[in-house]
């Protein structure tokens, strides 16, 4: 984690800090695979094959059986979640989202991707869960433009906070890439 030099009043590694109803959004450079929430959420392809990217790191570190678990589940439509147990990691549940692949932004690819959050959100919620970690999907392999990812990202988890009565007490949006943190704190901040 890193000290955050322009707001030294955040914990190491914390880009920014809002909130949104109830439920604390903290924008995090750090390792996903490390986080202590309660569930993190893993950037899955539909046939939960975790192969590549974010997926396979959370596998290596999690220990084969979440790809066990995957693939008793099958194919997941892209825009759902599903969950499995988290193996080794600090979490006690990973959450698969199924964001879209981009293809230019015809394809429908914001609505697939705000789904994807949702559906994530919601089986926080459905499990009672007070903590998720949030990656940004379909960032990596699916290419999707990240400065577009991010506010549709934070968008869709404010909505949710604000409507939905949830057990979530805090949503961090973890990123590894310094520079995919910032961006995502500068959206937080600009979006009231």
């Amino acid at each position: 984690m890193i000290s955050n030099p322009l707001r030294s009043d955040l914990p190491p590694g914390v880009i920014g800090i809002q909130q949104f109803g109830p439920v604390t959004i903290e924008i995090v450079h750090g390792d996903l695979t490390e986080e202590t929430t309660d569930s993190i959420v893993n950037p899955a392809n539909e046939q939960l094959q975790h192969a590549g990217g974010l997926a396979a790191a959370i596998v290596r570190k999690g220990g084969e059986i979440i790809q066990i678990e995957s693939d008793r589940i099958g194919h997941v439509p892209t825009g759902e979640a599903v969950v499995t147990g988290a193996g080794k990691l600090p979490s006690k549940f990973i959450i698969h989202a199924v964001g879209p692949v981009w293809r230019g932004g015809g394809a429908n690819e914001e609505e697939l991707l705000a789904s994807a959050v949702r559906a994530s959100l919601l089986r926080a919620n459905e499990l009672g869960l007070e903590s998720v970690a949030i990656p940004a999907i379909s960032c990596g392999i699916f290419s999707f433009p990240p400065a577009r990812a991010a506010g549709i990202i934070i968008r869709t988890i404010r909505i949710f906070c604000e409507v939905v009565e949830t057990t979530l007490k805090t949503v961090r949006c973890t990123m590894l890439e310094k520079d995919m943190a910032e961006l995502f704190g500068g959206v937080l901040r600009n979006n009231p």
